[in-house]
């Protein structure tokens, strides 16, 4: 990279929790955080916010009568960046941007309005700004006071990474010299549950661990939905205050061969690998947090990819979908927290169902991937 990249900060809201020393605890643990809800005509399996999240989150919606009205994935991405910016340093003061996706956006509302409008036959005045895609990154700046740009995006699952990717752009171009980056998603829908039972994709697994994600000899699907957002402040140069640095980022797309399908190898994978890859030494890799939501196909086609790229030499492998879920759009920086965690307490977190796989070096560089419907792949490289 022409220029070097620090993460100052990074922050969410999920199953997990909401503070930093709360979430390794949770992922030390071998329990997943999924509970039973009345979704979709039927009982279903979902990873929803955890109490204090859910309460930082109500906190904040009562904190100004204009947030009584916005959708969970505005209100979720909103907390965690209040949190990120201020582990940051940041203030109102400093001229930062703000990109922060969303796959789905305003579902629940979006739902609750058009359910309204079937029933009255007419729609409420706030129906619209408050479910447009680009009111998450709106609102998280009139929150923070902040004055720099404004981006949302919908890169459906790889959206968050995306996210990252343009901040890292914006740096390296000379735009700006913070941003502000990440994804937020409450799916947790009739609708959005509905049309992942369509797919015939959704865990109905009853197993210790629904969701099966990095299972390959699995012989069903087993994705299951969950909640949250995250965001992580970037900032040009070596920062004393650095939590990690990116050191590669890479991203990919392929020719579609399904609506929701990759190639058998992943070639988008294989492509965004070795993009962010290009200045390191594939060795030199401790960790990669697979995108692996559970599916069959998804789940195996990531792992060929990842063995084209490493051969013989694979380093340790893990997700963190078999504990909170796909959360979409939000997934990829929640997968980049996780990196984080783990070079910080220098601990590999792996899949309890999984083959065993031994730590025998201090985790100091982790690859991240994330994908969406069509191939959209996006890797980014982390060093400590």
């Amino acid at each position: 990279m022409s220029k070097i990249i620090s993460i100052t900060a990074i922050a969410s809201v999920s199953p997990l929790g909401a503070t930093s020393q709360t979430i390794w605890e949770n992922y030390c643990n071998e329990k997943h955080c999924f509970t039973t809800h009345f979704l979709d005509h039927k009982e279903t399996a979902v990873a929803k916010l955890d109490s204090v999240s859910e309460e930082v989150v109500s906190a904040l919606q009562h904190s100004d009568i204009k947030y009584k009205s916005l959708d969970k994935s505005v209100l979720y991405a909103m907390a965690a960046s209040r949190t990120a910016i201020q582990n940051a340093g940041w203030t109102s003061k400093d001229v930062f941007g703000i990109n922060i996706g969303s796959s789905r956006g305003a579902t629940d509302l979006f739902e609750k309005h058009h359910q309204d409008y079937l029933v009255n036959g007419k729609a409420q005045t706030l129906a619209s700004p408050t479910t447009t895609l680009g009111n998450i990154s709106s609102w998280v700046a009139h929150d923070l006071q902040s004055s720099g740009p404004e981006i949302s995006h919908s890169i459906t699952c790889s959206t968050a990474l995306h996210a990252v990717l343009n901040g890292v752009a914006w740096l390296r171009a000379g735009m700006a010299d913070k941003f502000l980056v990440g994804g937020s998603e409450a799916p947790l829908t009739d609708f959005t549950i509905a049309q992942m039972r369509a797919l015939k994709i959704y865990s109905n697994s009853t197993e210790e661990w629904p969701n099966r994600a990095f299972d390959l000899d699995k012989k069903q699907n087993t994705m299951i939905l969950g909640e949250g957002a995250g965001v992580c402040c970037l900032e040009v140069g070596v920062n004393e205050n650095a939590l990690a640095y990116i050191e590669g980022v890479g991203y990919a797309t392929e020719l579609l061969e399904h609506n929701i399908s990759i190639s058998a190898e992943a070639v988008c994978f294989q492509k965004s690998m070795k993009m962010a890859l290009q200045n390191t030494d594939i060795a030199a890799v401790d960790v990669i947090v697979m995108h692996a939501p559970g599916t069959i196909k998804g789940d195996l086609t990531e792992y060929r990819a990842i063995e084209k790229i490493f051969g013989e030499s694979l380093p340790l492998l893990t997700t963190n979908k078999w504990k909170i879920g796909h959360t979409f759009g939000a997934s990829g920086i929640l997968s980049m927290e996780l990196a984080i965690l783990m070079m910080q307490h220098n601990r590999f977190i792996g899949v309890p169902f999984a083959k065993a796989q031994t730590q025998t070096k201090p985790i100091k560089k982790v690859l991240i991937n994330a994908v969406g419907f069509g191939g959209n792949a996006v890797s980014i490289l982390l060093s400590l």
